[in-house]
């Protein structure tokens, strides 16, 4: 059963207690350092990189679709959970999501950017939709079917049938951290130089696996971590970087003082002189790993719950205010009931359509 939920008129009733602080809170690292979103981010950040043409284009088709058009923002609809969660546990609480037409429509409808799915949703609609709304093809996953479950993304689809049913983009997953990361990169980098040469844009899940990094606190949210693996992400090409927002800080120290062993490198000065507490702060640190925003970090919206319109806009506010490109959100929207689906999305839109909510 869905819940439906009917969404506050301003930002700041959505941002309750923490309206005050998050919209005027100053970051600690200066803007200044930032390549910032905006209407002209492809000419003036890709412009003279090493992407070709076609890839250009399709990365400005991507900024140029829905609410968010124009503006450098990006608001998506991913729906990899049938696999990543299981159809069952994704789509029971709103089973017109078990037809992927139903999926197309709610991007449509919602007016996002793009839409990220499999290759069979999109493959079974490519005809219908592919020239309404650009396609983002997820070409690994990781199953759960296979017991015991095991945390490992592995390749569904390859980058030729991403291509051949109209894609503009790919979307991969790496577990940095994790006993299967290094053949996770290699095949991704592979993959990423493939669809860079047929012209499309490639997007990263930079995801943290590890059972280590789980101490007294959840360290896969770790800020020092993620932009680690945001840094490895933009390393191998990526566009696009999606990261879940982090949540705490000196994972690095955690996990080697929980193991009583060494455990990677860091500077004491990325916890003094470039980050604090501040969400935003934390968030920045993630940008700063995009190669100061060259790469535009979007952050995950989550899993669903009660308050899902005040979660989904405080997220945007802090990734728009700390020099992020935008959000993702899956189950927040698809798992109630269409119409609130769109409101959702929405409101998550008009963070970044608000001239209000500034960069911190």
């Amino acid at each position: 059963m869905t819940t439906t939920l009917s969404a506050p008129h301003s930002i700041e009733s959505l941002l309750g207690k923490e309206a005050e602080d998050l919209l005027t809170y100053k970051a600690k690292v200066s803007k200044d350092l930032l390549h910032l979103p905006g209407p002209d981010f492809v000419d003036r950040v890709w412009l003279n990189s090493d992407r070709n043409p076609q890839v250009l284009r399709n990365l400005q088709t991507l900024y140029s679709t829905g609410r968010l058009a124009n503006t450098g923002y990006l608001s998506i609809l991913p729906v990899d959970q049938g696999i990543e969660h299981s159809a069952g546990a994704s789509f029971a609480p709103n089973p017109i999501y078990f037809d992927p037409e139903n999926i197309l429509k709610l991007a449509i409808a919602a007016g996002c950017n793009a839409v990220a799915t499999t290759l069979g949703v999109l493959g079974s609609v490519s005809r219908k939709y592919a020239h309404k709304i650009p396609f983002i093809v997820k070409i690994n996953h990781n199953e759960l079917l296979t017991f015991p479950n095991q945390s490992d993304q592995v390749l569904f689809a390859s980058v030729e049938q991403a291509w051949n049913l109209g894609a503009v983009a790919v979307g991969a997953t790496i577990y940095f951290g994790s006993e299967n990361s290094t053949r996770q990169i290699q095949e991704i980098s592979q993959a990423f130089k493939r669809a860079h040469d047929l012209g499309m844009v490639t997007i990263l899940w930079c995801y943290l696996r590890n059972n280590a990094f789980k101490e007294d606190k959840d360290y896969h949210l770790a800020a020092d971590l993620t932009g680690q693996a945001n840094h490895l992400g933009v390393t191998i090409e990526a566009d696009i970087i999606k990261q879940k927002l982090p949540e705490n800080n000196n994972g690095y120290g955690a996990v080697a003082k929980a193991t009583g062993k060494s455990y990677g490198k860091t500077n004491e000065r990325v916890y003094t002189d470039l980050t604090t507490d501040h969400p935003i702060d934390l968030t920045r640190y993630q940008v700063l790993n995009c190669y100061c925003g060259r790469a535009g970090l979007i952050n995950s919206g989550g899993a669903s719950g009660k308050n899902d319109f005040a979660e989904a806009v405080r997220t945007a506010v802090i990734n728009k205010r700390a020099g992020g490109t935008g959000l993702i959100s899956g189950r927040k929207t698809f798992q109630r009931p269409f119409d609130e689906g769109v409101k959702l999305f929405n409101a998550i839109q008009d963070v970044y359509l608000s001239d209000a909510v500034a960069i911190a």
